[in-house]
């Protein structure tokens, strides 16, 4: 008899569902639906919460709809029920509907033994963490200003809950890579234990979801479901300033989680002691676990983080290019990616190599770069350094090849670098006319255009320059 056969006919309107829509989509928002009877041309579902079905009904009405007629018939009606926890039979309370009387139509079931659960979660493999996958401690690059909160972060992610870093607490300022240490915590916690109830939620969205429960009178349920969690990872709680009750629904959850062991990590652009507007209690317990600082990479991890952006993606730059980037880009390692990404754009566009001259134009539209004031004898110095010929040997008479050159070098990067004239750049330089100077920078203008190696020397000079 087809009124017994609620599985099968469901499993025909999954066959729809799944060919109009994307597998990640499917597996979050269909497959926790169980089907539980059809009688009397209505097919009867469990979701797992409130929230599952206004969320549905929301984006899936018009899909739903057709997977019924098409996998069970015309006329065919849809009606909801929440599932309880515990997966007994679930209470019934229809909800008049204004269009009960169109085939299709959703009527919402509550179970009348408890209020509606807007934040309840099925199984926990069923929950989305709401994890970047792509963020992992393999591709967090270790240096001397993010040792500490690397070491912590993944003596955390061993070992959850059990440890003296609870709540684990990182700041520093954005772009630092907070974000990325703690989804790489819960990337690690999922793989090694995938029954964990791992969460990472932004504050804002936090506070999101605590307004909409408050505006739909199911606080509670928002509290219970945030109680479930094992390791709850907020991010840039810094948010959560002045939100006098979202802070105090916060606190609740936060001492439940921590009185049963389990892992809280936490996320700021600055220290508990400079969070202004939080509660002291709050304030607190940010403070009982680990406050571990996240700094900005010196030049050394800049190099390292570009290097290994440079290798994920590829490409191949030349030591200039990448010492200049790292030397002049210290705020954020979001820009030094993003650098990456804008020079291969550059190249690609329009049709040119990667060179010192693209780098420094891709900066100075990102960061503000400093002009340093270079001297004709600064220039003098680097040059004479550069090919291993002392001072003395640039002002003789000398023509050896080797002299010549770094004189030829050093008068051209004088009149690209100062204000200095060209009689000037002359008088300074072995004592030489205008012209000679002028014939100096046409010859090193003219290697330049044929000798890749040249070329490449003098990069190295313009970046020990800008050092």
């Amino acid at each position: 008899m087809i009124e017994n056969n609620h599985v099968e006919l469901w499993n025909r309107c999954l066959k729809v569902i799944r060919d109009n829509v994307p597998e990640p989509t499917f597996n979050t928002w269909f497959v926790p639906i169980k089907p539980l009877q059809y009688e009397g041309n209505t097919l009867t579902v469990g979701v797992p919460s409130q929230f599952f079905y206004e969320f549905i009904e929301e984006k899936f009405l018009g899909l739903l709809r057709s997977a019924l007629y098409k996998g069970i018939g015309e006329g065919t009606q849809l009606m909801y029920s929440i599932l309880t926890t515990k997966g007994n039979d679930p209470g019934k309370v229809e909800i008049p509907s204004d269009n009960r009387s169109i085939p299709g139509t959703y009527v919402q079931t509550k179970d009348a033994r408890k209020g509606p659960s807007p934040m309840d979660a099925p199984a926990p493999q069923d929950l989305d963490p709401r994890l970047k996958a792509t963020y992992t401690f393999e591709n967090f690059i270790e240096g001397a200003s993010n040792k500490l909160p690397r070491v912590a972060a993944e003596t955390v992610a061993q070992n959850p809950g059990k440890t003296a870093f609870n709540p684990l607490f990182i700041y520093g300022p954005s772009g630092l890579g907070k974000t990325h240490l703690v989804n790489a915590i819960g990337n690690k916690i999922k793989a090694t234990d995938p029954s964990k109830r791992v969460l990472y939620v932004s504050a804002h969205l936090f506070q999101v979801q605590y307004t909409d429960s408050v505006r739909n009178n199911t606080v509670n349920d928002f509290i219970n479901f945030y109680q479930t969690i094992d390791v709850l990872i907020i991010d840039d709680v810094q948010e959560f300033a002045s939100l006098t009750k979202t802070q105090n629904t916060f606190f609740h959850i936060f001492n439940h989680l921590h009185q049963n062991g389990k892992q809280l990590i936490l996320t700021s652009d600055r220290s508990p002691v400079m969070l202004q507007g939080m509660e002291d209690r709050l304030l607190t317990r940010f403070k009982w676990g680990l406050l571990a600082e996240l700094e900005r990479p010196n030049t050394e991890l800049r190099k390292s983080i570009l290097k290994n952006k440079m290798y994920r993606d590829g490409l191949k730059f030349p030591d200039s290019v990448v010492n200049y980037i790292a030397e002049n880009v210290s705020e954020s390692v979001r820009d030094l990616e993003g650098i990456v990404n804008s020079l291969m754009a550059y190249s690609v566009v329009y049709n040119r190599d990667v060179d010192l001259d693209l780098a420094e134009c891709v900066v100075k539209k990102v960061v503000k770069v400093e002009k340093k004031q270079l001297t004709i004898e600064n220039i003098i110095t680097k040059v004479c350094a550069h090919f291993d010929v002392d001072t003395i040997s640039i002002q003789s008479r000398s023509r050896k090849r080797e002299i010549v050159q770094a004189r030829q070098i050093a008068m051209y990067l004088a009149k690209k670098y100062t204000e200095a004239s060209s009689a000037q750049i002359g008088s300074a330089i072995g004592k030489k006319d205008h012209a000679t100077v002028l014939h100096s920078c046409k010859m090193v203008r003219n290697q330049l255009d044929v000798d890749k190696e040249l070329r490449a020397q003098l990069e190295d000079i313009e970046a020990e320059l800008k050092h």
